[in-house]
């Protein structure tokens, strides 16, 4: 046990470590300030903006960023379906896979220009290395750092600074922030034993009869891991995501893995304390969401070291949970992972959710409803800030203070902006098509584990897609048939259709409704004028006011979504103990 704390407290240690050096590069690169790696790649950027067409120093207002945001997207997205329906005669598929479905190619599509890549498919089986790396790694790369801009752009807003360009903060947050790092992690993982080939499947005897043969899958992983998990991405080389031998071998390429998906989310609020001047605040803000993190890890991973009390019964002691969990992780890296996947809304695994004890649901889960512990890649911290102005609202009204922000006056349409973010579609991204999962539970649902923890499957997946998480409790039939079921009469694609189509709806939603709102309410704050600050400004970088933030963050969300965890893993919970009770 005391090792596997102790792991999970070094992996922590890491995290913060890197946080001020790496929160301080990205604000020095966003702030156009000179960074090492400039004699390098100025040319190349000058090179590319002038391919692009953009003007460098003009800045854009909210709807110019959200209107290029979404152009950009369209075209990506045109492309990548293209590449996939395509991959059967494109070059780079040494196995002759076909192209998937149309509705499968859709779903994948909307989920890789989403950050999300939540998978109904298996990686070897229906994609090619062409569409693997030309497609979806792209992706990795542009979703990541389209994200990462609205984040900056959004801090820029906050302190009063224009948004900027949405094009340069792009080129700039994958050539000088994503691109070097995956390339140091992709060596590093390559040493450690993951895969980089453009050989086809390896054929090897079987162990049980040498006369026989298995193909073994691999691939170009290395590279792809690695953005995997630094961009938020989460979409596995191979079905079983990272908790395949050759994308994650050990526990050392776990450790990297975990600070990878979580690195910039972190480092990206003291980049907001450079911006704003005031390190004190990003560093209360800081403490707060990494208390809640190290809360929320631990009481998945007491879950998961205690047991099933059944399992327990029969062996007649204490055992760790184990199913659906890699050995050479155990109990310990598979809580740490899962934690860490669902609070940065990377959605990588390295164990099986669905396996996991209810307190492990209830923490995935409540992680991607708040969708601040770290976040989403550059939109976490923005999310985080919108809480923070209506903590300052609420406050403001409750001691009879002008609402005020870095000295700007937190007036209606802020307000409107930050609780439509918050409390209205989040929500009806997940709820809505939920409800209509359930309701037909038999022909849309395909719930394998009625009760409890069958409403947890079902609300899991639309809460992943809708938090651009990407990562499944399993247990749907979501993923596309494989021919010979369908041959057989042993599956149907109507269920995958209805999950392919309806979480696209989801998908969108919650990505691109989102990224709007924070922009306008950027672009708000941008245009305020500086008020001084007065015996009767409500200070925001004190321990008392992190506290009353902390407070409204986990009511609001407990009154959105405490019904759905009530109804979900805190049932299953009672209803285990009462089982053996």
């Amino acid at each position: 046990m005391l090792q596997g704390w102790i792991q999970i407290a070094l992996t922590l240690l890491i995290v913060v470590a890197i946080t001020p050096f790496l929160g301080g590069y990205m604000a020095r690169v966003f702030q156009e300030q000179r960074t090492i790696l400039d004699p390098i790649l100025n040319p190349v950027e000058r090179v590319l903006y002038s391919l692009a067409g953009v003007q460098a120093k003009e800045n854009m207002t909210g709807w110019q960023y959200a209107r290029a945001i979404v152009y950009a997207n369209i075209a990506m997205a045109l492309l990548l379906f293209l590449i996939i329906m395509s991959q059967g005669w494109l070059p780079l598929n040494p196995t002759g896979i076909g192209a998937p479905t149309w509705d499968t190619a859709l779903h994948t599509t909307i989920s890789f220009i989403t950050n999300t890549n939540q998978q109904h498919y298996s990686g070897e089986t229906y994609m090619s290395y062409a569409s693997q790396m030309l497609g979806l790694g792209y992706h990795m790369f542009t979703s990541a750092a389209t994200g990462l801009a609205v984040g900056i752009a959004f801090i820029r807003g906050l302190t009063g600074r224009p948004l900027g360009n949405f094009y340069v903060d792009l080129i700039r947050g994958i050539t000088r922030i994503l691109l070097p790092i995956s390339i140091v992690g992709a060596i590093v993982l390559i040493a450690s034993g993951v895969p980089e080939t453009l050989a086809g499947a390896a054929i090897v005897p079987t162990l049980e009869n040498p006369a026989l043969s298995q193909a073994i899958a691999r691939g170009p992983v290395a590279h792809y891991e690695i953005i995997k998990q630094l961009g938020e991405n989460g979409g596995g080389f191979f079905a079983i995501n990272s908790a395949h031998p050759f994308e994650n071998p050990n526990p050392f390429t776990n450790l990297i893995q975990i600070v990878g998906m979580v690195t910039i989310p972190t480092s990206l609020i003291y980049t907001y304390g450079v911006f704003a001047n005031n390190r004190k605040q990003a560093w209360l803000v800081y403490g707060m969401v990494f208390v809640i993190y190290v809360v929320f890890i631990g009481v998945t991973a007491i879950g998961e070291y205690q047991g099933n009390p059944a399992v327990n019964a029969l062996l007649g002691g204490q055992a760790p949970n184990l199913e659906g969990k890699e050995v050479r992780f155990g109990w310990a890296q598979s809580a740490l992972f899962a934690a860490t996947t669902t609070g940065t809304m990377c959605g990588a695994v390295n164990s099986l959710h669905d396996s996991f004890m209810p307190n492990g649901g209830f923490v995935t889960l409540s992680n991607m409803f708040l969708q601040i512990i770290w976040g989403g890649q550059g939109t976490g911290t923005a999310y985080l800030f919108a809480y923070l102005i209506l903590a300052v609202f609420v406050t403001g009204l409750m001691v009879g203070r002008t609402p005020e922000f870095l000295g700007r006056k937190i007036e209606k349409r802020e307000v409107v902006l930050a609780s439509f973010l918050i409390l209205l579609v989040h929500p009806i991204a997940i709820l809505i098509p939920g409800a209509i999962a359930l309701a037909f539970p038999d022909q849309l649902a395909g719930i394998s584990n009625p009760g409890f923890h069958g409403l947890s499957q079902v609300i899991y997946e639309y809460t992943s897609a809708a938090a651009n998480n990407g990562s499944g409790f399993e247990g749907l039939a979501d993923s596309q048939p494989s021919p010979l079921a369908i041959a057989n009469g042993t599956a149907t694609s109507a269920t995958a259709l209805w999950w392919n189509l309806s979480t696209c709806f989801s998908l969108l939603a919650g990505r691109f409704v989102p990224i709007g709102a924070l922009l306008l309410l950027a672009d708000s704050m941008s245009r305020k004028q500086p008020v001084p600050m007065t015996t009767g400004t409500l200070r925001t970088d004190t321990g008392l006011f992190t506290g009353v933030t902390a407070g409204t963050i986990l009511i609001l969300g407990a009154l959105t979504f405490f019904p759905i965890l009530a109804l979900g893993p805190i049932s299953e919970a009672f209803q285990i103990a009462r089982g053996i009770g």
